[in-house]
């Protein structure tokens, strides 16, 4: 079916025909058209954002705590330029936006005009693809092929940029079905490739699985075939910083988060396994740690759908291109039709070495009844909030380690961090977005005060939308993951990693219209966190926590997976000799 429309009105047509129920945007000049066609409609729910690093990220939230694309309405120049950091952060991570900017007319690109930027040319190394509009009649297609290509495959942020005589122009409007793309990304596995590997799994004497976030961005069904998976094999299972809720937390064959601040017996289980399988996984560098001794003695099987990601970092023995869900469902199939079988005698041993890294207890730490440990704080909240119908979002740093580590994640899609980019500010407006897509669930933006501080304006947007998103700031005072590393790999000189002029947060929230509560005294925590979930409204929780605090376990820049630092665990009596534990 074809019609005749604007192409402002077209980007609304689109987006309905996509089913887009919610957009953040910020209007502009370069945008107006389009603005004044959401005003003419009540289907498509416009969120005002603040800033339009804000708008990318509460998109963000949204797109990783549904499953759905999120989209992002900004204008020309900086308008697009302010949405850059939040596009790479979506590359990073593999999440789907949908970023349509305004432009000036067709006739004034290349002149300097008013707010004008090359949109498509900054943002190429930013997105998955993207596309500038110069024919009203290609309007709708690119915007249907923006969809497509956002959400198939890996996952990642595009960017349709629209000049403004584009929008007011009449064109020719393409319904979806007629719309075909000639990005088909390859779902289904090599058969024989993953009989290989199934083959491999049957003879592992010492096998790990290690799950990434390609497992979420797979859906539901893969979470769930992973889980099945584990508990036919008996194999562990421990997951990136993106992966968590792909399998719970709560499930006995896990092994926690591994990588530079991971747990002790997920990193050496990966150090000291004969078959790693890497389920949607990269590889990344904060995983791998020193890549030549990088699980120096195991065969490496590695599935993603991004046929780039493998052998890009780390060879595999068993390279499958695929959609995790389907590439699992046949491992399964494959393997039960083999017979179920594995080294039974072998895998007890396996597990009782990991029973003997658990056993270091590498998380713990000495609590103090004067002053708020971060890691307390977090315990608390998990215990308090446990069994709700809980999201979880993070800023970044020392407050985002601690999250993984002490809270707990049962299903994917109730954590929303920066992982690959790591971006500080990313947190409230993130959490934001879950808030918008989840109006009755309980939302917390686990922040340290430095991140937090760079996104604050969208407290505005949460009060004005009544999203009663809480945010749990440990306020240390400090750059806590900067002073870490100025601590332990530079002379302890802290440079710049402190701040002397914090405002009070408590009159901050009530300037905006929140609710303020401050918190210092251990005793009190509960109380103060329980007043915070109670509150039928936007919180900004001041949880002020011991300053000169670390994150352990940490594996040092440029170290392997068997030369951690433990913190608390090496000054109780644990000495580590080569991923072997004296007591």
């Amino acid at each position: 079916m074809t019609r005749q429309m604007t192409g402002a009105k077209m980007v609304i047509e689109a987006l309905k025909e996509q089913g887009v129920d919610t957009v953040f945007g910020y209007p502009g000049g370069a945008v107006l058209p389009i603005y004044d066609e959401i005003f003419q409609q009540n289907e498509i729910r416009h969120i005002l954002v603040r800033h339009e690093q804000g708008a990318v990220h509460a998109a963000e939230g949204y797109a990783r705590s549904t499953g759905k694309p999120g989209v992002v309405l900004v204008t020309s120049g900086p308008g697009a330029t302010n949405a850059v950091t939040g596009l790479v952060d979506a590359l990073m991570d593999s999440i789907p936006l949908v970023v349509l900017t305004g432009q000036v007319p067709t006739f004034m690109i290349g002149s300097d005009a008013f707010q004008e930027a090359d949109t498509v040319g900054i943002t190429r190394p930013c997105t998955k693809m993207n596309w500038l509009v110069k024919d009203t009649d290609k309007l709708s297609g690119t915007i249907h092929e923006a969809f497509h290509i956002a959400t198939e495959g890996r996952p990642g942020p595009v960017l349709v940029d629209l000049p403004k005589d584009v929008q007011f122009a009449t064109g020719t409007y393409t319904s979806k079905p007629q719309v075909k793309s000639h990005y088909q990304p390859r779902v289904k596995g090599d058969t024989a490739m993953i009989e290989a590997l199934v083959e491999a799994m049957e003879q592992a004497e010492r096998p790990i699985f290690y799950t990434g976030g390609g497992v979420i961005n797979s859906g539901p069904k893969a979470s769930q075939l992973l889980r099945e998976l584990v508990e036919a094999t008996g194999f562990p299972i421990t997951s990136t910083l993106m992966g968590l809720g792909s399998y719970p937390a709560s499930g006995d064959k896990w092994l926690g988060m591994l990588g530079m601040h991971g747990l002790y017996e997920a990193n050496l289980a990966m150090h000291d396994c004969d078959l790693m399988i890497n389920i949607g996984a990269r590889f990344d560098d904060r995983i791998t740690g020193r890549i030549a001794d990088f699980s120096p003695g195991s065969r490496k099987a590695h599935i993603d759908i991004d046929p780039s990601s493998i052998n890009k970092v780390i060879h595999a023995d068993f390279p499958i291109i695929g959609d995790v869900a389907h590439v699992l469902e046949d491992m399964l199939r494959i393997w039960k039709a083999r017979g179920r079988k594995t080294q039974s005698e072998a895998l007890t041993k396996w597990w009782e070495q990991i029973d003997q890294w658990r056993a270091v207890k590498c998380l713990r730490y000495t609590n103090s009844e004067t002053v708020i440990k971060p890691q307390y704080a977090l315990e608390r909240l998990e215990a308090l909030t446990k069994g709700r119908d809980r999201y979880i979002a993070t800023e970044v740093g020392q407050h985002q380690m601690w999250a993984a580590q002490f809270l707990g994640f049962e299903d994917p899609n109730r954590w929303m961090t920066s992982g690959g980019l790591g971006t500080m500010g990313y947190g409230v407006p993130a959490s934001i977005g879950v808030q918008i897509a989840h109006p009755e669930a309980l939302v917390i933006n686990v922040a340290g005060e430095g991140s937090w501080l760079m996104n604050m304006q969208e407290m505005g947007t949460a009060v004005q939308y009544r999203a009663p998103v809480k945010q749990f700031i440990l306020n240390n005072e400090r750059l806590g993951m900067v002073r870490q590393w100025q601590e332990l790999l530079h002379g302890e000189r802290y440079s710049h990693s402190w701040s002397e002029a914090l405002p009070d947060f408590v009159k901050l929230a009530e300037a905006f219209g929140c609710k303020g509560i401050l918190c210092t005294d251990p005793a009190d925590l509960d109380d103060a966190i329980m007043e915070m979930l109670e509150y039928d409204g936007p919180v900004i929780f001041d949880c002020v926590v011991e300053k000169h605090e670390n994150c352990f376990p940490m594996i040092p820049s440029g170290k392997a997976h068997n030369e951690m630092l433990l913190g608390e665990a090496e000054t109780q009596g644990v000495i580590q000799e080569g991923g072997a534990v004296l007591v």
